[in-house]
């Protein structure tokens, strides 16, 4: 978002599509094909298959739903038509009071991580479509009432969402073909399996070129039918003009500049002048109105799937990185709110001090905040942030909070995190200013690591649930004490596991291994004893240790409690999402198509039950 010029209309070919003034073309083409953002219909292939029926919203009028190879009429609302508010994300009824929304964390309730390019499907990663809703579907049979996942913004090259082009944008891998072959945009030609896409992984780089050709098919049609002069696209571009004209010119020129960095544009390009645009105007419409278009969908699938969810009694966390790509869309339009040279490049970037698992640190590489521009601006940026963020979930978690309190600054020019030097961030006045704004937020803080007495304060004093995660509890000294269930307070969320660390299977024959080398010394007896109090601790045999960690999870006093589904599934080292760090196999793990059965629905309801958690099937209520 541009938050320190007077905003313009957006301009996408011929005529102007969208203005303050609205269209110009009274007369607009309308089509019908199949109800408002209905959740698409069981396909021949399910990946579930619970004694919870699917309800009866879920299918349009008339029938089942169209896998049409083009338009054609139906019941039901126009192709393409946005709707504000709960349609699409808004925070509705429920949550729209932020004291009733602040309180949504307050329930003793269960929830499972998993990120939506991690579902099955043909397209190479999971999306927005059919298997998203039964997903969901899942969720309410096995009584949860969350689903967690990770930041939802375009991924970078190597496909981590915690390095985004956009603070504002939604991932076009998460664009659902299936939707857009129903909207008649597509075709089943189009869809056509490809079987380098089948390998049961994400491959970023190819998925991604894959669904952008088949995203600028539809594009097309969706212009020659002239949809993009209905009310419902001009709406939403009206709406969300703050962030996705930048966005939208970023990735046109982008696209211009064959992919490169924007510090390598030429000069007028780099600082933002509509110059560069005009002369590339004609050339450029087709490309804003693309990128216009692929937010568009997204927001329209998002929004039906989360008010399915809500509908169905789940709500959706979704996740705030602190820190966004340096080729983004963000620090491109306000390079003032970043610390850069001249030229735009970082003089400064993000990373985390050396520990005991990397003796060189972390060089995570994004550029660092010039806060007292923040300051000066009544931190518009960040305001404009988390309204969009509020607009997309119910609650969220904060990714490195700790950062608020302070970061670890790191030259440029460096090339490992271990010469950096802690610094100042202003977390009480951004803090105060959002909820200022915004009112209470449902903020989950990711307070892991080296976790001080002022972050500790300043997450209490906004009334923030903190972390804690099981894994952590076995070691020796305070840090494993505070990770132990009797440790935890209400106002926290357990989890077994997370995206960062391994799987809980795969952590416990980590500690197995360990013991078991000869030339192991202290580390494998180490291992041994943590090994042996885990077992203890749980009371249980080593093939039942996933179980046993959900079951302790859920039994401890933490209001909420989050199970990453591969320990739920029992998977090992293989179906680990990250390993900090490690810059290459990282975000592919992908849910397999059958296995999710009713017998781990009915287990996961059970536990819940036990443990006196609420379980899902109604909304969540702040009374």
């Amino acid at each position: 978002m541009s938050t320190l010029r007077q905003a313009e209309p957006i301009r996408i070919g011929p005529p102007v599509l969208l203005a303050t003034t609205g269209c110009r073309h009274p007369q607009r083409l309308v089509l019908t094909a199949g109800p408002r953002f209905s959740a698409p219909g069981r396909s021949e292939r399910t990946f579930l298959s619970v004694a919870s029926p699917v309800s009866d919203d879920r299918r349009p009028s008339g029938g089942t739903p169209r896998r049409a190879d083009r338009p054609s009429p139906g019941a039901g609302s126009r192709v393409g038509e946005y709707h504000s508010g709960p349609m699409c994300g808004g925070i509705d009824a429920i949550a729209g009071d932020p004291m009733a929304r602040s309180r949504l964390l307050d329930r003793r309730a269960a929830g499972i991580f998993l990120h939506p390019t991690s579902l099955p499907g043909l397209h190479g990663c999971g999306d927005l479509g059919p298997a998203a809703y039964r997903f969901v579907d899942f969720l309410v049979a096995a009584g949860q009432q969350w689903w967690q996942m990770l930041p939802l913004g375009p991924p970078d090259s190597a496909g981590s969402p915690y390095s985004s082009c956009s603070a504002f944008a939604g991932s076009s891998m998460l664009v659902s073909l299936d939707r857009l072959r129903d909207d008649g945009l597509l075709t089943a030609v189009d869809l056509e399996p490809v079987r380098a896409l089948q390998s049961g992984s994400v491959s970023c780089g190819a998925v991604t070129a894959y669904r952008q050709v088949r995203l600028r098919r539809a594009f097309q049609t969706f212009r020659r039918l002239r949809l993009h002069q209905g009310r419902s696209f001009e709406q939403f571009c009206r709406e969300q003009r703050d962030w996705l004209e930048d966005f939208a010119l970023f990735q046109t020129t982008r696209d211009v500049h064959r992919g490169q960095s924007w510090v390598d544009w030429p000069a007028e390009a780099r600082s933002r002048k509509q110059t560069d645009m005009q002369r590339n105007r004609e050339r450029a419409d087709d490309t804003v109105a693309f990128h216009c278009f692929v937010q568009y969908q997204f927001d329209k699938q998002w929004g039906a799937l989360r008010a399915y969810c809500r509908r169905r009694g789940v709500g959706v966390i979704g996740d705030v990185p602190i820190y966004i790509a340096h080729d983004s869309a963000d620090v491109w339009a306000n390079p003032d709110l970043f610390q850069l040279n001249a030229r735009g490049k970082s003089t400064s970037v993000s990373g985390v001090p050396p520990d005991g698992f990397c003796p060189q640190g972390q060089l995570w590489g994004h550029p660092l905040y010039r806060w007292t521009r923040h300051i000066e601006t009544g931190f518009a940026w960040w305001i404009a942030r988390f309204k969009r963020t509020l607009d997309l979930f119910d609650a969220m978690r904060v990714d490195h909070f700790l950062g608020f309190i302070r970061h670890w600054s790191v030259p440029a020019r460096n090339r490992t995190a271990k010469a950096g030097r802690w610094r100042k961030s202003p977390g009480v006045e951004l803090l105060s200013a959002l909820t200022s704004a915004l009112g209470p937020l449902p903020i989950i803080a990711e307070d892991l690591g080296s976790v001080t007495r002022a972050a500790v304060e300043l997450r209490d004093r906004f009334g923030f649930r903190g972390m804690r995660v099981l894994q952590s509890a076995f070691g020796k000294g305070a840090g494993a004490r505070y990770h132990l269930p009797e440790n935890y307070p209400r106002a926290s969320v357990v989890f077994t596991s997370t995206h960062d660390t391994d799987t809980t299977v795969g952590w416990f024959a980590e500690l197995s291994r360990r013991v078991g080398t000869q030339d192991g010394g202290q580390n494998g007896r180490q291992a041994d004893n943590e090994r042996t109090r885990i077992l203890d601790y749980l009371g249980c045999a080593p093939a039942d240790v996933h179980w046993a960690m959900i079951r302790s999870a859920y039994r401890s006093p933490a209001d909420l409690a989050i199970v990453p589904l591969q320990d739920v599934l029992g998977l090992g080292s293989r179906a680990r999402m990250n390993l900090p760090a490690s810059p290459r196999g990282n975000w592919r793990w992908r849910l397999q198509p059958e296995a999710l059965t009713p017998d781990i629905a009915r287990r996961l309801r059970e536990l819940v039950e036990m443990s006196q958690r609420d379980t899902a099937g109604s909304v969540p209520s702040s009374s």
